[in-house]
């Protein structure tokens, strides 16, 4: 590879500063030089932590020397934002959720085409050595044929601990499109494509009350869906049983669980770059399975890193916006499907994003 991409971030909150770490790992690959916000001040604090240039979110757009955007603004201006960095001629891959509503992907998607550029959209925590080696061992046969699964993201909530956890219970938040792209994605990269879902969803409380300290006693109003329940088919015929929610305390479940006809497999959490896979064949006990690929700390810039390469080697992105938006078509099936108490198949598909080879370095990737 003999060209480094210039990337300019616009939305310098909580998550920008793993990305910005996680940016050096491929430094001979792609370069943030410049961070931008509507709130100038946070931009002026990052510039000044990663010695980088802070300028307004026009300038940047306007900047011919950046090639990719990355957008790490609030959800509810993804697609806006994304919208704006293609018709400025540039690359953009952004934070999850990829929109919030179908009318939206597509045009971001439409607009991609039209300029001919790449869109992309987080997670990418899937390309990390856990979930990796997950697939690897689905691929090479280990548990049989999938046929089922469970998956489970439960918790009380982010305002115990997020500085402006609010925004978690508006529109655009809740524990579906908060946390769901990361096991809905990583559910695609090892099943494939999804079929069909039916669900149930349920609001349990109208309010929450921080406890953080930046938020500590504010009462926060609740706009979404903050327990759900369903059941997901794949194209492959397995069936995922799955829960998302902000209203539980305490569980002991796994993140993810896959049964096979010859065995089953047990899943790191998706939100992480590493973990611990554990493997039982028969009927046999479960047995930790040693990592087969790299990457396995916070590595939050990799799914940008390659869409890079990818337009280098001229082959598919594997965290493309035609699978988050697939993945985003799935998780509003939850409450579509809740609402109108009937399964809802979708409209949508993707082809399964291809394996990482084994043996790559921190910084390659192919």
């Amino acid at each position: 590879m003999n060209k480094k991409f210039n990337v300019g971030l616009v939305g310098c909150g909580n998550i920008s500063g793993a990305y910005l770490k996680a940016a050096q790992t491929f430094k001979d690959l792609i370069e943030i030089s410049v961070c931008s916000d509507i709130n100038m001040k946070a931009a002026e604090m990052k510039a000044k932590e990663f010695n980088l240039k802070a300028v307004p979110p026009k300038e940047l757009y306007s900047d011919k020397s950046i090639d990719i955007i990355l957008n790490l603004t609030l959800p509810a201006s993804h697609s806006e934002v994304n919208k704006i960095a293609l018709e400025s001629g540039k690359h953009v891959h952004c934070e999850k959720p990829f929109a919030l509503n179908i009318t939206d992907a597509n045009d971001v998607l439409n607009t991609a085409k039209k300029k001919n550029l790449r869109v992309g959209s987080a997670p990418d925590t899937f390309l990390g050595g856990g979930l990796q080696t997950c697939r690897k061992i689905i691929d090479d046969g280990w548990i049989g044929k999938p046929i089922a699964g469970t998956a489970f993201m439960m918790c009380h909530g982010h305002e115990s601990w997020h500085p402006n956890a609010g925004f978690y219970y508006l529109k655009g938040g809740g524990p579906m499109l908060d946390m769901g792209p990361y096991y809905l994605t990583a559910l695609v990269h090892l099943l494939g494509p999804i079929q069909s879902i039916m669900a149930f969803t349920e609001m349990t409380f109208k309010e929450r009350v921080a406890i953080c300290k930046e938020l500590y006693g504010r009462k926060l109003p609740v706009e979404v869906q903050t327990h759900q329940a369903g059941v997901i088919k794949f194209l492959n015929g397995a069936i995922i049983n799955i829960i998302m929610s902000f209203d539980v305390w305490k569980h002991s479940h796994n993140p993810i669980e896959i049964y096979g006809t010859e065995g089953s497999i047990q899943i790191p959490d998706p939100n992480t770059f590493g973990g611990q896979p554990k493997l039982s064949v028969k009927n046999g006990e479960w047995k930790d399975i040693p990592l087969s690929h790299g990457y396995t700390e916070n590595m939050r810039i990799i799914g940008l890193a390659d869409m890079a390469a990818a337009i280098i080697q001229n082959r598919q992105h594997r965290c493309n916006g035609t699978m988050a938006t697939h993945v985003l078509e799935a998780m509003l099936a939850f409450e579509e499907s809740s609402k109108n108490m009937k399964a809802v198949t979708l409209k949508s598909t993707c082809q399964q994003p291809a394996p990482l080879p084994i043996g790559l370095f921190n910084g390659e990737l192919d």
